[in-house]
């Protein structure tokens, strides 16, 4: 049976080598960034920059973004987390609390039915990430991220869906994978990526578990890397054993790939600072590590901290000393985006916006960077963004109460 549990952006900017690197956080704090807008706090960064310094700006200066136009698809919702068109123009999202809402090419909302009945929706939990598999239209199955609560087991998994031709339901066809740690619901992640090779890419939170990061027994924290039919880890995989791709992760919200390239980033949220986007390497640690002193789960310490985790990878981009709550990325594409096409677009909650980042050829680097004007602050919080072939913007909001929306967004 369902249950459902009560619950000025500032930028740091470092100049080194003729290099432009960036660095930014999220805030969680005592309460979630997905609870409403949180204080920023300042502290000093400890995080190394060294590896954005190395890297040359590949890119010319950008003008500003485009204008564009924005239309509402859907409106009355309540926390979309994610969002998805078929090859049939059919747009699906999911609502936090577990309801899943299809929007027709004729612009009609209706609810698909869905068996959740052993799902579990706390605080930042609940039906998170949807992605569509990638042989969609011939098999018609989806993937989604969500709570999982019964007698014995509360955790977060990824589940296989079979989408009715008509939409009018979703069959559940089997987990993919499970064991994803929950407490509250704090820090639950959890994005999909589903790449050509067979395999999903799934970013997970922390629970906000001190030990986690760094646990390579646990799958919070991390981004993992398993087959999409099996869930089982790939013998590629940094050890052939595990599903963990990367570690030392807090609360990895987004997951993007380049087009045109091999590289995918992570979008992570941050405490009171550094929220990240970074560049994904093969069992690579990202240098979360909160058990400072033996003080529990200790949120001040730095996003990406070398000194406590020897070898950490730094961010391509971070907040630095303030933050903004990156929850979302995906890369633009089309010529009508003018020099922002290739730029990746993130989600923000506390700031309200869309940020867009040029990203240096090699990953390492954040080049320009700017926001689309005519979403910030216009439509609240920002949650999903994800780019389609035609060159548009899907964005969800995150503002509660059914106050929420699906928009196009169009580059004119």
């Amino acid at each position: 049976m369902t249950r459902i549990h009560p619950t000025g952006r500032r930028l740091f900017l470092a100049v080194t080598a003729g290099a432009l690197a960036l660095t930014t956080a999220c805030s969680s704090g005592g309460s979630s960034a997905d609870a409403g807008p949180v204080s920023s706090t300042a502290a000093p960064s400890t995080s190394s920059e060294s590896a954005a310094a190395d890297s040359p700006a590949t890119q010319p200066a950008a003008g500003p973004p485009p204008d564009v136009d924005v239309t509402v698809l859907a409106s009355g919702l309540d926390h979309p987390w994610d969002v998805v068109r078929a090859p049939d123009g059919t747009i699906l999202t999911g609502e936090r609390s577990g309801r899943f809402v299809a929007i027709g090419a004729d612009g009609q909302q209706r609810t698909v039915a869905a068996d959740m009945t052993d799902f579990f929706a706390g605080s930042e939990t609940g039906l998170m990430g949807i992605a569509l598999a990638t042989d969609f239209a011939s098999t018609r199955t989806l993937y989604t991220c969500q709570g999982f609560e019964d007698s014995s087991t509360t955790d977060i998994r990824v589940q296989s869906w079979t989408a009715a031709p008509d939409w009018s339901s979703l069959t559940p066809v089997r987990t993919v994978v499970d064991g994803f740690p929950v407490t509250s619901g704090r820090h639950g992640g959890c994005r999909i990526l589903p790449r050509d090779d067979g395999t999903l890419l799934i970013g997970t939170g922390d629970s906000a578990q001190a030990s986690v990061p760094q646990d390579r027994n646990s799958l919070g924290g991390k981004v993992l890397r398993v087959d999409a039919v099996t869930g089982q880890p790939p013998a590629d995989n940094p050890d052939p054993t595990s599903p963990i791709f990367t570690l030392g992760h807090r609360n990895v919200q987004g997951l993007a790939a380049r087009p045109g390239s091999d590289q995918v980033f992570s979008v992570e949220q941050g405490t009171s600072r550094d929220d990240e986007v970074n560049l994904l390497e093969s069992g690579a640690n990202y240098g979360y590590r909160p058990d400072r002193n033996g003080n529990g789960y200790d949120e001040s310490v730095a996003m990406t901290d070398p000194e406590r985790v020897p070898g950490a990878l730094a961010a391509t981009w971070s907040s630095g000393p303030a933050t903004v709550a990156t929850a979302s990325g995906s890369f633009l594409t089309g010529a009508a985006w003018g020099s922002w096409n290739g730029a990746l677009a993130v989600g923000v909650q506390k700031d309200m916006e869309v940020l867009l980042l040029q990203i240096s050829d090699d990953g390492k680097t954040v080049t320009n960077e700017a926001k689309i004007d005519a979403l910030s602050g216009t439509h609240g919080r920002i949650r999903t963004v994800s780019a389609q072939p035609d060159g548009s913007l899907l964005v969800t909001t995150d503002n509660g109460d059914n106050e929420d929306e699906v928009l196009v967004v169009t580059p004119k």
